[in-house]
């Protein structure tokens, strides 16, 4: 097996002294990124996301244990590291009075690309994140959107072995999103690359993530991939159901009797010709989500009590689960805080 792009080890970062009542935000985080892998860094604000791509890219000292990138360690070889990490932090800072073709040239130059390279680098760049008709516009007069996009184009500029993406789709429409989540497979696609992707939307672990880390309170609370994290949701296997019973039918009552079943969480009920089930008039939809058993798969038994019935159905679908389900069951459900007593397998041990 390779050796991993990223490497921490028992990584900490205290701000202030631990007598003074310091801050301890980063607490002993141990994991790798290996090439190939697209790492969603999740967790709630206050976790210690920033701080910990901030170290590994050698933008804020350790203050305790190591992180190694590429072979270099980011205290002892900070330019080696630099020089093979792409980095786009959290709220992209410009200078907003340059514009993208001035400023994507002061990177290049940075990274001390020249001539046909220099060209070819800063066009590649542009044509992936879409910027060309941006070139000549000051920053500080773009977009949220377009502002997100000038640092991403400037982070993946040199072709970065190692891509750090701190909120990369923060600012963005529906479908620069997508292009956006398109580059990210893209460049994953290539087997020497390693890329973090630290984000706030749950959907988008699902669409480009290969593995989870979730942190609370500096700590490591899951290693994992999305399909297991999905798995362990509540709601995985569960059957949302919208139907037309008859008059008086008892439909909940009769779905929480089926084996496997856990509970039945009520939908809300419309009449067909629209509005409230309190309304004159039109059949009657019940839309309810059955919860199963964990592990256990309801769906036969839901469909074999609704021909037997012979309920109308309108809409019947599996869930594989959600992940913000299990992402608050982590995290203990509250900003910058993680449960108490829970402790994870592999968070004091180097990712296989």
């Amino acid at each position: 097996m390779s050796q991993p792009l990223i490497e921490l080890r028992k990584l900490c970062k205290r701000f202030g002294s631990e007598s003074s009542g310091g801050i301890l935000a980063v607490d002993g985080l141990t994991f790798s990124v290996s090439a190939g892998e697209v790492l969603g860094f999740l967790g709630p604000n206050g976790a210690g996301k920033s701080t910990t791509m901030k170290m590994v890219t050698g933008f804020l000292p350790p203050t305790s244990g190591q992180a190694v990138v590429c072979g270099h360690d980011v205290v002892e070889s900070p330019l080696k590291v630099k020089e093979r990490v792409g980095y786009l932090p959290e709220g992209a800072p410009l200078y907003s009075d340059m514009t993208p073709e001035a400023f994507l040239g002061f990177v290049a130059d940075c990274r001390r690309l020249k001539g046909d390279a220099r060209k070819r680098a800063i066009e590649r760049a542009v044509g992936r994140t879409n910027l060309g008709g941006v070139m000549r516009q000051p920053i500080d007069t773009l977009s949220k959107g377009f502002k997100r996009r000038v640092g991403l184009a400037q982070a993946i500029m040199h072709e970065p072995d190692v891509l750090i993406l701190d909120e990369p789709t923060d600012g963005l429409d529906p479908n620069q999103k997508h292009e956006v989540r398109g580059l990210i497979r893209e460049m994953a696609s290539q087997a020497n690359k390693a890329i973090v992707l630290s984000t706030h939307i749950l959907e988008e672990v699902e669409a480009v993530c290969t593995r989870v880390v979730v942190i609370a309170q500096g700590r490591i609370v899951a290693d994992t991939t999305p399909l297991e994290m999905l798995a362990k949701s509540r709601y995985h296997n569960a059957v949302s159901l919208a139907l037309s019973p008859p008059p008086g039918t008892m439909v909940f009552d009769e779905l929480r009797r089926l084996p496997g079943v856990r509970d039945v969480e009520d939908g809300g009920s419309v009449r067909s010709g629209g509005g409230s089930a309190g309304g004159v008039g039109g059949a009657v939809q019940v839309r309810c989500t059955v919860i199963p058993s964990t592990g256990r798969s309801v769906a036969a038994e839901i469909s074999n009590l609704v021909k037997a019935r012979g309920w109308q159905v309108d809409h019947m679908r599996v869930e594989s689960g959600r992940l913000d389900d299990v992402f608050r069951e982590l995290t203990g459900g509250r900003e910058g805080e993680g449960p108490k007593d829970r402790t994870h397998d592999r968070a004091t041990e180097g990712v296989q």
